[in-house]
């Protein structure tokens, strides 16, 4: 792959992105579902491996410090991000419980999961989206356009239209950036 065809494939998943209304309207009720549930007290727990990870960082970092401008913080946790939790549950349990183990001590009903996966088949997220409906979550998941098993585990999924691991990263970041101007606009309004 060169630079240029590198650039037309993220821009062709993006125009089908912009182009899909299934796609736009469930961006749409995901911002919505956050809203009502920073409304009600609640939060949001995000997890994904690898870059998703990174990716489930960002989203949680936009929501708690700032997007676009200062406000109050917003209830946002990566699950990636304490090596002791991970390492012990890993060590104890099996790596396919990291998530899983951290949504039952810390999930409540009413709280929102966005579960990344390009391939949509990691167990642990999977097994993550199990423990958030047991605990009354909202499930959200976003994926590849072969989103594998996290289908049918997800109230909202986002299937991005390609196979290419970096786009559908890059765009995961898209929608995620998306989402938090859509929330910190209707909860604290505009900038001015």
């Amino acid at each position: 792959m060169n630079i240029n065809s590198y650039i037309e494939e993220s821009i062709s998943s993006k125009k089908k992105i912009l182009e899909n209304k299934t796609i736009t309207a469930t961006i749409q009720k995901i911002s919505d579902i956050i809203i009502e549930a920073y409304e009600q007290g609640k939060k949001v727990l995000l997890a994904g491996n690898g870059g998703s990870a990174a990716d489930a960082q960002h989203i949680a970092c936009e929501l708690v410090s700032k997007f676009h401008f200062d406000r109050a913080a917003l209830s946002a946790f990566a699950l990636t991000t304490n090596t002791s939790v991970l390492t012990a549950i890993a060590n104890d349990y099996g790596y396919e419980h990291v998530f899983s183990r951290q949504i039952q001590a810390n999930g409540q009903s009413g709280d929102v999961f966005i579960a990344l996966s390009t391939s949509g088949n990691s167990k642990n997220i999977l097994k993550a989206l199990d423990e958030a409906k047991l605990k009354g979550m909202i499930t959200v998941g976003l994926s590849g356009e072969k989103c594998g098993l996290m289908d049918e585990k997800c109230d909202y999924l986002i299937k991005i239209p390609s196979s290419c691991t970096p786009v559908i990263q890059e765009s995961h970041i898209m929608i995620g950036h998306i989402i938090c101007a859509l929330v910190e606009k209707e909860i604290f309004g505009d900038e001015n």
